[in-house]
């Protein structure tokens, strides 16, 4: 996001924060900023009068207030106002902000229950299982298949083996109007991370790494970082030995393969 959308994110996080810290249903809270967001996302006309800079806040606000009072519960009602009150730096960057904190409503409602940490690793999991099973990753990601096909595809994987917010969110992912179904992944475990403040660092390694080995490796990028860091481990034959690191957009590759590819690019140059 650009400078004024960052802006804008913040003041609304404040109000998103302060309504999850009274609100009894959280779950369904982030269903109702998800509604509100596709509504937003599918109505051009609505879209850009929401998001017009040249508007006062104050009129984006009653705008948002007269469309969604009485359709909505209160406190989303309340969001929705406030992040239409903002200056946004384009339109996309207001509805990726209402589908954003409709997805943290739902972890928080795994948070209240104590089961965010399972939630993530349920989803990381999922991802990565997608990610390697073409026949899966096909059925999920093609673009023609029906939107009810695919959220049956997640239920019939998901349903009495992992955490209801997790089913939700893949199948959000999987259902996706814009964003490839990874990148869906990927964003909702960086809400995820964002809630229980830590990074998350993906390893990747030939062999799985001992529980030693694991502990270790999450104390020193701890160090390194200066926060509490969560490991997700993808384990890689193709990459032959040694280790590959990433936390957000850093990348830290120190596998075998990676120094086979660069002394080949010397050889070659």
């Amino acid at each position: 996001m650009q400078g004024a959308s960052r802006s804008a994110l913040a003041g609304s996080r404040e109000v998103l924060s302060q309504v999850l810290d009274q609100a009894s249903d959280r779950g369904a809270l982030g269903e109702e900023l998800l509604q509100v967001a596709d509504l937003v996302a599918g109505n051009a006309v609505l879209r850009r009068a929401l998001a017009d800079p040249s508007r006062e806040g104050g009129e984006k606000a009653e705008l948002a207030n007269r469309l969604f009072g009485g359709k909505v519960s209160e406190p989303a009602q309340q969001i929705a106002a406030t992040v239409a009150a903002q200056r946004w730096a384009s339109e996309s960057d207001l509805t990726a902000t209402l589908e954003a904190f409709g997805v943290e409503s739902i972890l928080a409602q795994a948070e209240a229950n104590g089961r965010l940490t399972q939630v993530e690793d349920e989803l990381f999991r999922f991802g990565r299982i997608v990610d390697g099973t073409a026949e899966l990753r096909s059925a999920l990601t093609d673009r023609r298949a029906p939107v009810e096909s695919k959220a049956q595809v997640v239920h019939r994987l998901l349903d009495g083996r992992s955490a209801p917010e997790t089913i939700r969110l893949a199948e959000l992912a999987a259902t996706h109007r814009s964003t490839r179904f990874d990148h869906a992944v990927e964003g909702y475990l960086s809400i995820a991370a964002r809630r229980q403040e830590q990074l998350t660092a993906t390893i990747t390694t030939a062999v799985r790494l001992s529980g030693q080995q694991r502990e270790r490796l999450t104390q020193a990028l701890g160090q390194q970082y200066g926060r509490s860091v969560r490991i997700n481990e993808v384990v890689d034959p193709t990459v032959v030995g040694g280790i590959r690191v990433a936390i957000g957009d850093e990348v830290i590759d120190g596998t075998v393969l990676s120094r086979l590819d660069e002394a080949r690019r010397r050889m070659i140059s």
